[in-house]
């Protein structure tokens, strides 16, 4: 609702009430209408004031409304009506004013906003566009090449920037409503013609054209796929050529078509979903989100290496006193060095003075003594781990958290090395481990729920996206990604190429391909692992390395790679080559397109045409299967957890919802028909056999995707 009130005799205070953002429900719209009109039509009242309760203006329209039958007032005439007014109307922007809430405050006629205050138009990352003339205003006010900006990726930029900008009159350091009724009160009576900004022309650059051909280039090379960034250049190209009615009419077309489409729905989908998954419960059936976390004030990092370093950046960066520990001197005095510099580029993108170094460092495992929490990031090592677990268990003081940064390996086993295996937990960072959002949390069968529940609350105050998730061989990101990876070797031994396995998911929406990513992150991690599991034959590369193991079908292409010293970028040379070792252009290699016919030929391989839809099938059904899979063995709580770990950790496109939603989008019944017809032409490939959770589902008429949960807690009752 809104309430109106007046405040200085002659200022009309209207305040937004819809906690916690004050979004545009339909009863603020309503309460908008309503007290908007009795101020206009008060004649004591000279000016008005808008702004919301609790320190927040308005975080937009209210999502919860999509996709049911909208009632009360539109957006759009409530915002012309404001404009229209005859008495000046000022927003008073505290807190946010995102999205219609922008919008709003843009057909108010002046805008003063608090210091702290951010302000943006969101929409695009839903899948949408700012519909209430957002389009159309925002050009007209700040020029197109800023509004394209803005538009197209939807980032909130700070008062400061506005100011800059032209989006907001004024800025203050004050309470932000005495600074707009202060502001009201000098405007009053004051023409109004110049402050509509319905009414200004668009500024029309000389090479317009140039302009918007440049705009959505850039735009489709982003957005991967993704329709709603270029409904945005189209919207905003019709504020620079068209008159605003036009313009309007133009907005509303493009907004009905993403309003339907599937893009949207899977993007919301994923805003819901990326809150769910911080209140439900472990697959265990516990729940840890009722259980109290403890707070850390002091954390420890064990292990320098990549992981350790962006560990202990995440660590500092949410304010906490962190304790490195490196036993090597030299690796110590380089992560010193390496930390450092990361912290300085960080304050310096937030545009924030680097605060006081909060990271001491030292080679002696015995500092982490007084510390709340500790988190293991040593090499990948059962061996290495275990040691390090049983030192953890006898320095710590009583009570504090061991976490590991295991990326697979068993966390159970870890704790069985401590004296309080309560008290371990699993905490998977993805690399940078201070830039990627994801940190899965893997409650071993011993985790406490209040282990958990720090974890998962560490993990937060980190800004990272946590989802708390079972413990088996790889958990679920990691463990879903092997079929993919291997159907991707399969198909280059069948007849494609590393180039068109990568095209063909690329254009699907991933950044990378398979074998690009391969190159990026080190062809020898992979084979070391294999190794550790004793898959890999010695001396492959002299003989005919066997294309089985234990029955099962096996490709040996990566060892043979790595056997030839081949690890990817690191060495210039890997599925791609690269003009020298680090360079990250990926480049078409004659050699490794002999390298497979002759590995096909002393195999008997045949090579045959293979299609971008094979690639994805075969790659992507078989992740989505393994994915069932995990949900019916209680990994996961529900398909919200893996949609958004893929979508945050292993950058499946956001516009398609996660691997989970996305076999809900293709149609459960066709992923199984797909996976009966791949398991029967590679029988000796166990995982493409539809697992029996994906058999109930299709036989019980595919539910959606939100239903899901009841027929896993079934399966789960019955098995």
């Amino acid at each position: 609702m809104a309430q109106c009130t007046r405040v200085s005799g002659s200022v009309g205070l209207i305040t937004l009430q819809n906690p916690p953002v004050n979004a545009l429900s339909a009863a603020v719209r309503q309460g908008i209408v309503d007290t908007v009109k009795r101020a206009l039509s008060d004649p004591k009242v000279k000016s008005v004031v808008i702004c919301g309760q609790d320190g927040i203006f308005c975080g937009g329209a209210d999502i919860k409304e999509f996709g049911t039958k909208m009632s009360g007032p539109p957006l759009v005439p409530m915002i012309h009506a404001i404009e229209a007014a005859s008495k000046p109307v000022v927003a008073a922007i505290e807190g946010g004013a995102l999205g219609g809430g922008l919008e709003l405050a843009l057909g108010c006629h002046y805008r003063i906003a608090h210091s702290k205050a951010r302000l943006g138009l969101p929409e695009v990352s839903l899948g949408l566009l700012p519909a209430a003339g957002g389009t159309q205003r925002l050009p007209r006010l700040i020029g197109v090449p800023a509004a394209l900006d803005l538009i197209t990726t939807g980032r909130h930029i700070t008062a400061a920037e506005a100011l800059q900008l032209g989006v907001v009159d004024q800025v203050t350091e004050h309470r932000t409503v005495d600074a707009a009724v202060k502001f009201a009160l000098s405007v009053a009576g004051k023409p109004l013609d110049g402050r509509r900004i319905s009414t200004y022309p668009c500024p029309r650059p000389s090479d317009l054209d140039a302009l918007f051909e440049a705009a959505m280039q850039k735009v489709r090379q982003n957005a991967r796929g993704a329709i709603a960034p270029v409904a945005c250049v189209q919207a905003v190209r019709a504020a620079a050529t068209l008159p605003y009615i036009q313009g309007m009419e133009r907005e509303k077309e493009l907004m009905a078509t993403l309003f339907t489409s599937g893009q949207a729905r899977a993007l919301q989908y994923c805003f819901f979903a990326q809150r769910a998954v911080s209140k439900w419960s472990m697959p265990s059936g516990a729940r840890w989100d009722t259980s109290k976390p403890r707070p850390v004030h002091k954390a420890a990092v064990i292990g320098l290496g990549t992981m350790g370093r962006g560990i202990t950046v995440a660590l500092a960066q949410a304010g906490l006193s962190v304790v490195a520990v490196e036993t090597q001197e030299k690796q110590l005095m380089e992560a010193k060095q390496a930390v450092s510099a990361m912290l300085e580029r960080g304050a310096k993108r937030r545009g924030v003075a680097p605060g006081p170094d909060k990271v001491s460092y030292s080679h002696n495992i015995q500092a982490v003594a007084d510390v709340d929490l500790v988190i293991e990031a040593v090499f990948e090592d059962m061996d290495l781990k275990k040691k390090v677990f049983q030192q953890m268990s006898v320095i710590c003081k009583p009570g504090t958290f061991l976490c590991t940064n295991t990326s697979a390996l068993d966390v159970d086993h870890l704790a069985s090395q401590t004296r309080n295996p309560e008290l371990v937990v699993g905490m998977h960072f993805f690399a940078p481990a201070h830039v990627m959002k994801l940190l899965e949390v893997v409650h071993g069968s011993q985790s406490s729920p209040q282990t958990v529940a720090t974890a998962m609350q560490l993990g937060k105050k980190m800004g990272k996206v946590s989802v708390a998730v079972g413990n088996c061989r790889g958990f679920v990101g990691n463990r879903m990604l092997k079929p993919y990876v291997e159907q991707a070797f399969f198909l280059l031994e069948e007849g494609a190429t590393p180039e068109l396995v990568d095209r063909a998911l690329e254009e699907f929406g991933f950044p990378m391909g398979v074998f690009r990513m391969s190159d990026l992150s080190g062809l020898d991690v992979g084979w070391r692992v294999r190794r550790g599991d004793g898959l890999v034959e010695p001396g492959a590369a002299s003989g005919q390395p066997a294309r089985s193991r234990g029955g099962r079908r096996y490709s040996p292409l990566g060892d043979l790679l790595c056997e030839q010293g081949r690890f990817g970028q690191k060495t210039g040379r890997g599925w791609y080559q690269y003009d020298k070792p680090g360079s990250r252009i990926a480049r078409s290699d004659p050699w490794l397109h002999s390298f497979l016919e002759e590995y096909r030929a002393r195999h008997g391989l045949v090579a045959r045409r293979i299609d971008h839809q094979e690639v994805l099938e075969r790659c992507l059904y078989a992740l989505i299967n393994e994915g069932f899979r995990i949900l019916e063995d209680g990994i996961a709580t529900g398909p919200e957890d893996i949609d958004i770990i893929y979508v945050f950790g292993y950058g499946w496109p956001r516009h398609r919802g996660g691997p989970m939603f996305y076999a809900g989008m293709v149609g459960l019944a066709k992923v199984l028909e797909r996976l009966e017809h791949y398991h029967q032409a590679h029988p000796d490939v166990p995982y493409l056999q539809p697992c029996s959770l994906l058999r109930r589902l299709v036989a019980g008429g595919s539910p959606p995707v939100h239903r899901w949960r009841e027929v896993i807690k079934k399966f789960h009752s019955q098995l």
